[in-house]
C-alpha cells in the first residue's frame, strides 16, 4: 500500500470510529460558539454596558476555560470521558440560558463564564480519550482531524450567525443556535457508539484469553506476593511529579498557544490602524483563516511521520518572522498589502501546527492520571493565550501597535527555540 493510500484509510478510519464521540461533536461545540462570540459584545452593549465592560464579557468565556481546567482533570479522571462530556453539555445549557434571559450585564458575564468552564471539560475529556485510545503512530493525524473540526466550526460559526442575524433580527438568535447545538452535541454522545466501550470490550476479550492460557500452564504452586493494584494519584501531586515537563516543554507549548492568539488579537488592530474598512479587513483575515484550515491534515501527516518538530518549529519561525516584519510596514505606502501577505504567512504557520499542542500533550501524558496531567497541560496553553491581548492592549497603550505585534513575533521565535530545545528531550519519535 502506497504512504497516500495509507493516510487516506487512517484518516477514514479515524473519522468512522471517533465521528460521534469526538469530531461531530467537537464540530458542533466550536460552530455555536463561533457564532456567539462575534455579537457577545454586541448583546452586552444593548444591556448598558461600555467598550471596556463589553470585552470583559467577552473575555470571560476565555477566562471560564482558563480557570476550568484543572477542576476539568480532576473531573474526568472520576466520571470518565463520555459522562463528563455529557455533564459539560447540560450545564452548558444551565450557561447558556442564562445568557439568553439575562437582564443584566453581570448575569450575562456569569453565564458566559459558566460556559467557558463546561468547554474546559468538554475539551480535556476528548483529549484524554484520544490519548488513552489513539497509538503513537497515528495519533497526530487523529488529533489533526480534532484540531480541523475545530476549526472548521469557527471558520463557519461567524457565517451562521451573520445569517441568522439578517434572518430574524435578533443577536439573541445566536444564543438559541448555539443551545441547539449543545443538545445535538449531547446527544451525539449520550447515544451514539463509544469506540471507548469497544475497546474496553476488546481488552477484557485479551485478558480472559491471557488468564485461559495461564490457567492451561498452571503449575499447581501456591501464587506469592502481593496483587498489583493501579494507585490514583492526587491532581497537585500529578503535576508536581511532571514538574519538569510541564515547566519546560509546557512553557513552549504555551508560546505558540499565545502567538496563535496573537493573529486574532493583531490582525483586526493592524486593519483598523492602517484604515482598513471593516469589510477588507475581515476579507484578509478570512482568506487567512481558509489557507489555515486547509493545511490542518498536512500537520498530522508531517508529525507522524517526521516528528513533531517538524511542524511546531517551522509554524513558530513562520508567525514569529511574520509578526516581526509586520512590525515594520505600518507606515509603508504599500502597508495593505504587506498587511494581506503577512496575515496569509501567519495562517499558514498556524495551519502546519495544527493539532500540536494536543498532540504533544498526549505524548508525554502519563499512562496514569492522564485526565488530571493534561488538565495543568491545557491550563498553560489557555494561560498562554489568554495573556495575549493583555499584552497587545498593554504594549500598545504604553508604546505602539507595531511594538506589541512585533514583541508577540519575538514569543514565537524564542518558542522555535524552546521546541527545539525540548521536544527531542520528551517526545518519542515516530
Amino acid at each position: 500500500m502506497s504512504d497516500d493510500s495509507a493516510s487516506r484509510g487512517t484518516a477514514a478510519d479515524a473519522m468512522r470510529r471517533y465521528w460521534p464521540m469526538v469530531y461531530a461533536p467537537t464540530a458542533l461545540y466550536s460552530m455555536g460558539q463561533g457564532a456567539v462570540i462575534p455579537v457577545l459584545p454586541s448583546i452586552a452593549t444593548a444591556l448598558g454596558a461600555d467598550i471596556a465592560v463589553a470585552a470583559l464579557i467577552a473575555a470571560a468565556l476565555v477566562v471560564g476555560q482558563l480557570c476550568g481546567n484543572l477542576p476539568a482533570g480532576w473531573l474526568v479522571a472520576r466520571l470518565g470521558e463520555r459522562r463528563s462530556m455529557i455533564a459539560a453539555a447540560a450545564v452548558s445549557l444551565v450557561g447558556v440560558a442564562t445568557m439568553l434571559f439575562a437582564e443584566h450585564i453581570a448575569v450575562l458575564g456569569l453565564g458566559t463564564f459558566l460556559v467557558g468552564i463546561c468547554a474546559s471539560v468538554f475539551a480535556l475529556a476528548r483529549h484524554a480519550f484520544m490519548t488513552a485510545r489513539v497509538p503513537f503512530a497515528r495519533r497526530a493525524r487523529a488529533l489533526a482531524l480534532v484540531g480541523g473540526s475545530f476549526r472548521l466550526g469557527t471558520f463557519t460559526g461567524p457565517l451562521i450567525a451573520a445569517a441568522l442575524i439578517w434572518a430574524t433580527g435578533s443577536e439573541l438568535a445566536t444564543i438559541w443556535f448555539f443551545a441547539a447545538c449543545l443538545v445535538g452535541m449531547g446527544l451525539l454522545v449520550t447515544f451514539g457508539p463509544d469506540p471507548e466501550e469497544r475497546a474496553l470490550a476488546a481488552e477484557r476479550a485479551a485478558r480472559l484469553a491471557q488468564q485461559d492460557e495461564a490457567d492451561s500452564e498452571d503449575t499447581g504452586e501456591p501464587v506469592t506476593g502481593s496483587i498489583p493494584t493501579a494507585e490514583r494519584t492526587g491532581l497537585f501531586r500529578t503535576i508536581w511529579e511532571h514538574r519538569s515537563v510541564l515547566s519546560r516543554l509546557g512553557l513552549a507549548a504555551a508560546s505558540l498557544a499565545s502567538v496563535r492568539a496573537g493573529r486574532q488579537a493583531i490582525l483586526p488592530l493592524w486593519g483598523l490602524s492602517i484604515g482598513l474598512d471593516s469589510a477588507n479587513t475581515a476579507l484578509i483575515v478570512g482568506i487567512a483563516g481558509a489557507v489555515e484550515f486547509s493545511l490542518f491534515y498536512a500537520s498530522g501527516q508531517v508529525m507522524d511521520r517526521f516528528g513533531r518538530i517538524w511542524a511546531t518549529v517551522p509554524s513558530q519561525l513562520l508567525m514569529g518572522l511574520a509578526f516581526v516584519s509586520l512590525a515594520f510596514t505600518h507606515e509603508l505606502d504599500m502597508a495593505a498589502m504587506w498587511f494581506g501577505a503577512f496575515a496569509i504567512v501567519v495562517g499558514v504557520g498556524n495551519g502546519l501546527s495544527a493539532g500540536a499542542l494536543l498532540t504533544i500533550g498526549s505524548d508525554v501524558a502519563p499512562e496514569r492520571n492522564t485526565a488530571a496531567f493534561l488538565g495543568a497541560w491545557r491550563t498553560l496553553t489557555d494561560g498562554g493565550a489568554s495573556i495575549t491581548p493583555l499584552i497587545v492592549s498593554g504594549v500598545t497603550a504604553i508604546a505602539s501597535l507595531s511594538v506589541a505585534t512585533g514583541l508577540v513575533g519575538l514569543i514565537g521565535l524564542l518558542g522555535a527555540a524552546a521546541f527545539l530545545r525540548w521536544v527531542p528531550r520528551y517526545v518519542p519519535h515516530p
